[in-house]
């Protein structure tokens, strides 16, 4: 099947991927801040546990169709990798931004909480910013050595990234522009504020690059 062909199929998996994804984190966010008792380790524990969950399921699902993006860096790599087109990689972006967005409505609509939201949780600073390029630089460079290596344990391996990064970075691991975008939309436990959200996409980026650099240098065939 052409690219061309197979697009609307990619596009929707890539959509509908991103929503899940953020209904999951922005739902159990608010879940877990209100069965916590004010326990902000616990609710994080609830946040990490669902987040985790859901993308194993989701890149289990959707990789053999879209590739199980759910993330403009992602697709960025991929198409610098020449897995996909920069045209594709572009819808793709389109898609991932769309269906994040339709994620945290969903999840405020589950919790009866107003649909439209800025958010106003404040996440800034040097630490926050080196954290989101720890944790994006630790993500693609998951993804690059599973794929080459152990293809099959991609969805073990990425969820079992993130899961872990919740914890040992200070941003708690956002690593993606547009759950950083869908984030800024709910004002809850998983939220940012607009304010500080194009700090984070730049530093995610950046990580990415040198990610993809490293790894391509690391793992090149030799001669």
């Amino acid at each position: 099947m052409s690219e061309a062909a197979a697009t609307p199929q990619r596009l929707a998996a890539e959509a509908l991927g991103s929503a899940l994804l953020l209904a999951a984190v922005v739902g159990s966010g608010i879940m877990g801040e209100r069965l916590a008792a004010g326990n902000v380790g616990i609710a994080l524990l609830a946040n990490t546990a669902a987040t985790g969950a859901m993308l194993f399921v989701l890149i289990t699902i959707f990789a053999p169709i879209s590739g199980a993006h759910f993330n403009p860096v992602v697709s960025a790599v991929a198409a610098s990798q020449r897995y996909i087109t920069w045209t594709l990689c572009a819808a793709y972006v389109a898609a991932q931004l769309i269906g994040a967005v339709i994620g945290v409505a969903a999840a405020h609509a589950m919790f009866e909480m107003p649909i439209a939201q800025i958010s106003l949780r404040a996440r800034f600073g040097a630490a926050q910013l080196f954290s989101e390029f720890v944790a994006t630089f630790g993500l693609i460079t998951t993804i690059m050595a599973t794929i080459r290596y152990a293809p099959t344990r991609v969805a073990a391996a990425v969820a079992s990234y993130i899961m872990a990064a919740y914890w040992f970075t200070a941003s708690t691991s956002f690593a993606n522009p547009a759950v950083t975008v869908a984030r800024s939309l709910s004002d809850t436990f998983a939220g940012i504020r607009p304010i500080d959200a194009p700090a984070f996409i730049l530093a995610q980026f950046g990580g990415a690059i040198v990610a993809m650099l490293l790894s391509s240098w690391l793992h090149a065939r030799p001669r």
